[in-house]
C-alpha cells in the first residue's frame, strides 16, 4: 500500500512538472469537494446551499463557476481522491492533512491546509457497563473507528495510549480497533451484537448513541489534548492553489463567509445540515449539537501541533513541521493558530 501511494506521488507529480513546463494554464473553472461522515462540515452545506463558491467567483470575474461534491469515509479514501485528481479539495480531521503534508513536501504534488472548519471534541463511547476508562479495554474488546490507523479518532486512541501505558505503547489498543463508518457505528452500537462494544465517534452521531441507555463516555478527545482542538480541516494540492488563483480566492471568501454565516444562526444552520445530510434526527436535536458549549466554528488551526509533533515522534511521519504554518498555505497565516 505504501509503495503503491509513493508511487502515485511519483507519477502525478511528474505529469504536475511535465504540465508546468508547459504555457499557463487557464483556470478550470471548477472545484470537486470532498468531505466525510460528520457534523463537522457545516461550513460546506452553507457554501454548497447558499451557492458561496459561485457568488465570490463571480464577483472576481470566474462567470458560471462549477461546483461538485462527494462523501467518503475516512482520510486514506479522501486522500487517494485528492492525489489521482478524482478532488480538488479535502476534509476531515488534523492527521489526515499532516499525512498527505509529510509525504507530499516538496513534490510537485504538496499538500497543504486551507483552514481548520472547527473546534469540538469527540466522544469514546461504550454499552459495556465494565469498561469506564481506556485502561479497562481487553483484548476481547472492539472499538469502531472511521478508519484504522489513520482516522483522528485512531490517532488520538494512540495518544491516550500513550498517557496511560507510555509512549513506547501507544499502539497497545491499535489492534482492538475496526474500519466502520459513524452511522454504521452508531447503528451497530445502539442495536447490539454488531462484534464491537465501543465507538471512537463524531458529532451528531455520538450524541445520538448517548441516548440510548446503557451507553456512555469513557473519553473525551478534549481530555486527551489538554484543552480544545481543531476537529475538522480543509487542505488542498499546491496544484490547484496555483492553477486556480482566483478560484482559490472565492473558496477562501466563501468558507469566510460560511463560518460567519453559522455564528449568526446556528439554528438555520442546523436545518441546512439535516437537508444536506438527509437526517431524520430531530432539528432540535441537531442544533443542540451545533451550538455545543464544546462547539466553535472557526477557520483558527488550533493545537495542530500536538498532532503532528505525536506522529511524529512515534513515526507515523517522517517529516516534522516547525510551527503550525508549515503545513498551511499563506492566506491563513494571520490567523492566531497554533
Amino acid at each position: 500500500m505504501a509503495g503503491q501511494f509513493l508511487r502515485t506521488i511519483l507519477l502525478l507529480g511528474g505529469a504536475c512538472v511535465i504540465g508546468m513546463a508547459g504555457p499557463a494554464r487557464a483556470e478550470s473553472g471548477e472545484i470537486r469537494f470532498a468531505k466525510q461522515y460528520s457534523m463537522g462540515y457545516v461550513q460546506f452545506d452553507v457554501i454548497e446551499n447558499d451557492k458561496l463558491i459561485e457568488k465570490h467567483a463571480a464577483a472576481l470575474g470566474l462567470k458560471n463557476a462549477k461546483v461538485t461534491w462527494a462523501v467518503f469515509n475516512g482520510p486514506a479514501a479522501v486522500n487517494d481522491a485528492l492525489l489521482s485528481n478524482s478532488v480538488d479539495i479535502a476534509a476531515g480531521g488534523v492527521p489526515g492533512l499532516i499525512t498527505l503534508w509529510a509525504k507530499t513536501k516538496g513534490t510537485a504534488l504538496e499538500v497543504k491546509g486551507i483552514s481548520a472548519l472547527s473546534s469540538q471534541p469527540f466522544l469514546l463511547n461504550t454499552r459495556d457497563p465494565r469498561i469506564h476508562g481506556i485502561k479497562d479495554f481487553t483484548q476481547d474488546d472492539r472499538i469502531a473507528v472511521p478508519a484504522i490507523k489513520v482516522s483522528v479518532q485512531a490517532v488520538t486512541l494512540q495518544m491516550a495510549a500513550a498517557k496511560a501505558f507510555g509512549v513506547e505503547n501507544y499502539a497497545k489498543l491499535d489492534s482492538l480497533t475496526l474500519s466502520l463508518s459513524p452511522p454504521d457505528a452508531t447503528t451497530g452500537l445502539i442495536n447490539g451484537g454488531a462484534g464491537f462494544n465501543s465507538v471512537f465517534s463524531v458529532p451528531p452521531f455520538q450524541q445520538q448513541q448517548l441516548q440510548t441507555p446503557g451507553i456512555r463516555t469513557v473519553l473525551n478527545s478534549f481530555d486527551v489534548m489538554d484543552g480544545p482542538h481543531t476537529f475538522t480541516v480543509a487542505w488542498t494540492s499546491s496544484r490547484f492553489r496555483d492553477q486556480n488563483p482566483i478560484m482559490y480566492k472565492a473558496l477562501m471568501a466563501a468558507l469566510e463567509e460560511a463560518t460567519e454565516i453559522i455564528n449568526k444562526d446556528k439554528k438555520a444552520a442546523a436545518a441546512m445540515w439535516v437537508a444536506d445530510t438527509k437526517s431524520k434526527l430531530p432539528l432540535d436535536f441537531v442544533h443542540e449539537v451545533l451550538a455545543g458549549p464544546q462547539v466553535r466554528w472557526t477557520l483558527v488551526p488550533e493545537n495542530t501541533m500536538k498532532y503532528a509533533d505525536f506522529m511524529h515522534k512515534v513515526g507515523s511521519i517522517k517529516v516534522a513541521p516547525a510551527t503550525w504554518k508549515d503545513m498551511f498555505f499563506p492566506e491563513i497565516h494571520g490567523k492566531p493558530g497554533s
